[in-house]
């Protein structure tokens, strides 16, 4: 038993058009699903990842409409890392993202810059044989896209019982530009074990949730920080033609009777691929 590296990474933003334009004609993410916070309909949950929606390249956002700008502190995930293929894709990021605006940081063989809102993320060559997990954008050749996660950095207290993490920066805020959970991915046959194991090393674990594209667990580690552990499956195809994931809002079957409340009090948001160009 053991987790397969990180499912999903949740953050907040108060823009989701801003949001939207970043993660997918910026960065060259898909949009692979539209939804709602499951747990407060009136909320989007967006969900950016590779062409075929895989964990483990899947970041997320909840948005606020307005939402204060957060500030990562003690306790919280303050760096989203990915992953590139080369020094040659580090170069076309550092390029691409200076000439949209963004101001960019080389370290080494790293690169690190933030998302509108403020939400720090790095880029790193990959070290691993992994597939890449890589979406289709006109602007950005496969050589040079985004892989997938590398990781996340965290503030807080090492624990041996959870894991190692840095001493606290300063008071976290949540808000606008700050991850609000990270999820790691374990298999559906898994998931009650991981959920006994957790409760057992005193990490009060809710009980399975089923998010209907996954099912989910959640606690915090001693420092505070959010975990979630999510089952590889059923995945975003489950009810989306592949080829048209992120294209409308679709909600859960469990929220469809929702959908003439919440879809009104949500932020209108165009197809991001609309304008590209029928192959």
């Amino acid at each position: 038993m053991r987790l397969d590296g990180i499912h999903h990474v949740t953050c907040i933003t108060g823009d989701a058009p801003g949001n939207v334009d970043f993660y997918t004609r910026v960065l060259g993410l898909r949009l692979v699903k539209k939804s709602v916070n499951q747990d407060d309909p009136t909320v989007y949950h967006l969900f950016y990842a590779d062409e075929e929606g895989h964990a483990g390249s899947d970041i997320t956002f909840f948005e606020y409409p307005n939402a204060r700008p957060g500030q990562a502190g003690d306790g919280m995930v303050h760096t989203v890392v990915w992953r590139v293929g080369s020094a040659d894709a580090l170069e076309f990021w550092a390029e691409r993202l200076s000439a949209e605006g963004h101001e960019v940081e080389a370290d080494g063989e790293a690169l690190h810059f933030a998302n509108p809102e403020g939400l720090a993320h790095e880029l790193v060559v990959s070290q691993v044989a992994d597939e890449p997990l890589v979406a289709h954008h006109p602007e950005i050749p496969r050589e040079v896209a985004l892989q997938g996660f590398e990781g996340v950095r965290a503030y807080g207290r090492p624990s041996d019982e959870f894991l190692g993490a840095e001493a606290p920066h300063v008071p976290g805020v949540g808000g606008a530009g700050t991850v609000h959970h990270v999820a790691w991915a374990s298999t559906m046959e898994d998931e009650q074990a991981w959920h006994d194991r957790v409760g057992d090393a005193g990490g009060h674990p809710t009980e399975i949730i089923d998010r209907f594209w996954f099912r989910s667990i959640y606690f915090r580690e001693p420092a505070g920080v959010l975990f979630e552990i999510a089952t590889l499956g059923p995945g975003f195809a489950t009810d989306e033609d592949p080829a048209h994931l992120g294209e409308k809002l679709i909600l859960p079957p469990a929220f469809e009777h929702l959908r003439d409340r919440v879809e009104p009090v949500l932020t209108p948001l165009p197809d991001p691929r609309a304008s590209w160009a029928t192959p």
